[in-house]
């Protein structure tokens, strides 16, 4: 029996019907000479089950609130119930899919079960087929986690299947055992439990001035900044009131084109340019692209933030998921006409990065967790939702992959596309993933507040030859060929 941590409970309280807190991925495959079918997936779900345990239990309430809840084996574990089969009409393309993926992503998890489902889509066209993962993220730990979709992933496309594991589930607590075991925990850190009740409050506010205070000031004033951020800019049309009903769409990059654009906008600047830089770019030429679309061109008065986690081991061409990984809110300079010039000021902020400074997120409350009721981890993660949602607009997350190919039961993996979860009051997220040789964007949106995603994903390709071309010009004009001539 395993309590749940401060910052896995948050994310249960955090939910609600019009925020699912599911995160997940959808990755294409191409079908072997023998097929693929839902047995086959079942088989090696059971086979690799053991390397995740915790996707064997649920989630068990302590009663009265009292603590955390913990987690305990689902005593009646059924596979079959998790891993489910789908199919779109043949032949199934991309917008059909993405239609789909929108519309499992928007349902919650059976809380009463293990939190998390797998879903087998056939007909796609040219006999592929792709699988759907879907966890909550109180199962799922962030960018270190390991997700069920990496253990059914090899490396080789012989896969060799293990007999099922003897598993046997273990008892499940009773009530009187749950609370015995969560006042043993209040004896046993007894100076933690009084802590948390005198200075719940201040640790909660405290906690939200971190969040933003280490990414946009250095300062002490961060109530001041706080506020700034909130009243900057209060209309975006990314801050809305979302409803249950989500958009998906999945968009293609090829890396080997933000290397080239990054070594040839390299030539511009004495400074570091990594391929992050590029991608927020591009991203960042795609949002002023719709919000012209939307509200006419943005001005110079306009701010737009993006929260984003960054590898402090890695900021080079190939970002890594070992070491620190901290995240900042950065402004996306939606507000600049010439491309290159969005560059140099996405390079500018990234370099001035505080390595010692983190932004963490739904982490900020951990430290007002430890053995209070659940009341006031409900309290913590919504005020700090709250407040962090009001400094930024949309959430970018880049996670690097293998640069080699995977294979589920001798099926290889063609893409795979991140499932953003929304939070509170933001009505899009952005999730990237790289892997053998591209870069998958997953666009996740409330339904209705984003009803023209379309204009934001086919605006990334456009953004892409823009900035090709804005720095091709840049690097032609006589200023810069004169400067490049005193350098060398």
């Amino acid at each position: 029996m395993d309590r749940l941590s401060s910052l896995d409970a948050s994310f249960l309280y955090i939910e609600s019907s019009e925020t699912p807190m599911n995160i997940g991925s959808v990755s294409i495959f191409t079908s072997p000479e023998g097929g693929f079918d839902h047995e086959k997936l079942v088989a090696l779900i059971k086979a690799r089950l053991a390397f995740v345990p915790r996707y064997r239990q649920r989630v068990k309430e302590v009663p009265l609130g009292l603590f955390r809840p913990v987690w305990v084996d689902d005593t009646s574990f059924d596979v079959s119930y998790h891993v489910r089969r789908s199919a779109l009409p043949k032949p199934g393309n991309r917008a059909q899919l993405d239609e789909l993926v929108a519309r499992l992503m928007s349902r919650p998890l059976d809380r009463s079960r293990p939190l998390w489902e797998m879903y087998l889509i056939e007909g796609l066209s040219e006999g592929q087929f792709a699988v759907v993962t879907k966890s909550h993220e109180a199962l799922v730990d962030g960018l270190a986690a390991l997700d069920i979709s990496q253990v059914i992933l090899d490396s080789d496309s012989q896969t060799s299947l293990s007999p099922p594991s003897s598993w046997r589930p273990a008892p499940e607590p009773s009530s009187i055992e749950l609370v015995s075991a969560s006042i043993t925990e209040v004896i046993t850190h007894p100076a933690a439990a009084a802590d948390l009740l005198v200075s719940t409050a201040n640790e909660v506010f405290t906690g939200a001035q971190a969040v933003v205070g280490s990414a946009v000031s250095h300062t002490n004033d961060l109530v001041g900044e706080l506020v700034s951020l909130a009243r900057f800019r209060t209309r975006s049309p990314l801050k809305a009131k979302i409803g249950a009903q989500r958009r998906f769409m999945s968009v293609d990059v090829e890396l080997e084109e933000l290397r080239e654009i990054r070594k040839s906008a390299s030539t511009l600047t004495t400074a570091s340019i990594s391929v992050n830089d590029i991608i927020l770019t591009v991203l960042t030429g795609a949002l002023r692209s719709w919000l012209i679309r939307r509200d006419g061109l943005p001005s110079g008065q306009e701010r737009f933030n993006a929260l984003v986690p960054v590898s402090l081991d890695s900021k080079i061409e190939e970002p890594t998921l070992g070491g620190s990984v901290n995240a900042y809110v950065i402004e996306l300079p939606v507000a600049q006409f010439e491309p290159v010039d969005r560059l140099m000021r996405v390079v500018e902020q990234m370099s001035d990065l505080d390595p010692t400074g983190e932004f963490l997120g739904a982490r900020a409350i951990i430290d007002i967790a430890g053995f209070g009721p659940a009341s006031v981890h409900a309290l913590g993660a919504r005020m700090a939702s709250t407040l962090t949602r009001r400094a930024y607009d949309v959430t970018i997350t880049n996670v690097p992959g293998p640069q080699h190919p995977l294979y589920v039961a001798g099926s290889q993996m063609l893409s795979s596309y991140p499932c953003v979860p929304l939070v509170p009051g933001q009505a899009l997220s952005i999730g990237l993933s790289s892997y053998n040789g591209g870069l998958y964007i997953g666009l996740t949106a409330d339904r209705d507040a984003l009803g023209d995603l379309e204009v934001i994903a086919t605006s990334i390709r456009d953004s892409i030859v823009g900035l090709r071309a804005s720095i091709a010009q840049r690097r032609s004009s006589p200023r810069e060929q004169h400067l490049r001539v005193v350098a060398s």
